[in-house]
């Protein structure tokens, strides 16, 4: 008896002995100093020790690769992209967190979408981003709801150097919204599983939103050619454009510029079958398959997503929290509500490996179909098309 009670007692104590974590992060400045102070609430709390060590973001994947089945990697890494999921999952790196969530409530539908791979939630969503439709209230005191709307408000505010709307409409990410819109997609999503077989970005829906993507420039006479992202920012910041399309990294100059914007969404437009449905970027909490501390990470990782930790994050680095009481107790930030509302509304960008073969043939076919007039957008696509087709073979 004695004897029994002398290990029962050993193994309480083993229970209860601290934990030593290690936590890889890009973080830098305001938010390495957040995180700092969440591994030493995280420490007060629980009695486990976390050493937080800083890793180049675009080095974190191949080291987790190399390193993580060598149990020499972390046993969390926050954060990372979810496109980069697929490549990390089919490397048996990461591991699942279904089982460390009790409740998913609070989270936004489409950064749980976006974190989850094959059926599985392989990360924690921490924030999102997305593109939205920027605009300057001097110039337009309220957001344009409908397509007519828009253009005439477009049209009003074009001439003598100044802009109505402003956007690269030959570049794919920003202008992913209009193509969903008409019906176009990247992979068919089932139930949450991407189909990389079932390719919509050469169909009826996608043609039409490249002859859109067209009109603005030729029809519209809204985008002059030879438009860029940078040329879109300088504008509006000059007070030159009254509506672009961009994301949240563009708005700490936006304030610095001292213009009273606002953020709404796109407007559905024009004989469009579903309403604008943006490109949605999502960073996550992610964990090391190897992890000899998975319960405590998890554990961790789950204070970093709560509510208050999100309000407080925000505030360190201004990024989109993806949790919603937080969204709420930042209903006085414009920022967040504006682009809270457009991720809410977006499509996960592909988390799957195929994306990689993607990028390049659909990026030159949407460049070349703003070219010039009328063109053979059909032709352009199916072009495109095959060529992802035969890159992901």
């Amino acid at each position: 008896m004695k004897k029994a009670l002398t290990v029962l007692s050993l193994a309480l104590l083993g229970s209860a002995s601290a934990a030593n974590l290690t936590v890889w992060t890009h973080f830098g400045g305001p938010e390495l100093t957040w995180l700092r102070g969440q591994a030493d609430a995280f420490k007060k709390k629980t009695g486990h020790n976390i050493q937080i060590v800083s890793v180049p973001f675009d080095q974190i994947p191949d080291k987790l690769i190399q390193s993580a089945p060598k149990g020499q990697g972390p046993d969390l890494v926050l954060t990372l992209p979810q496109d980069r999921l697929g490549q990390l999952a089919a490397a048996g790196v990461i591991d699942s967190m279904d089982r460390y969530v009790t409740s998913r409530s609070d989270f936004d539908r489409t950064a749980l979408s976006a974190m989850t791979y094959k059926g599985k939630l392989m990360g924690l969503p921490m924030s999102a981003e997305s593109v939205a439709l920027v605009y300057n209230k001097k110039l337009v005191p309220n957001a344009p709801t409908t397509w007519s709307q828009f253009l005439s408000v477009a049209q009003k505010n074009t001439g003598s150097g100044r802009f109505g709307f402003l956007t690269d409409i030959g570049e794919a990410y920003s202008n992913y919204g209009i193509i969903s819109a008409y019906g176009g997609y990247v992979f068919r999503n089932t139930s949450g599983t991407l189909n990389t077989k079932d390719v919509g970005l050469a169909n009826a829906g996608a043609d039409k939103a490249s002859a859109f993507l067209n009109d603005l420039r030729y029809k519209y006479n809204l985008v002059p050619e030879g438009v860029t992202g940078d040329a879109v920012k300088s504008a509006f910041l000059d007070g030159r454009a009254a509506m672009i399309v961009t994301g949240p990294w563009n708005m700490g100059d936006i304030k610095k510029a001292g213009i009273n914007f606002g953020i709404a969404p796109f407007p559905t437009p024009p004989g469009a079958s579903g309403k604008w449905s943006p490109f949605v970027g999502v960073q996550g909490v992610m964990l090391n398959a190897y992890s000899k501390n998975k319960a405590v990470a998890a554990q961790f990782a789950r204070e970093i997503v709560k509510s208050d930790a999100q309000v407080s994050f925000n505030k360190a680095g201004g990024r989109i929290p993806v949790s919603l009481s937080a969204r709420t107790k930042l209903k006085s930030d414009p920022v967040v509500v504006g682009f809270g509302k457009t991720i809410s509304m977006g499509t996960p960008m592909p988390n799957v490996v195929e994306m990689g073969a993607v990028w390049g043939p659909w990026t030159n076919a949407i460049g070349q179909s703003v070219q010039k007039p009328n063109q053979n957008y059909s032709q352009i696509l199916d072009r495109a098309v095959q060529e992802i087709n035969k890159n992901i073979k």
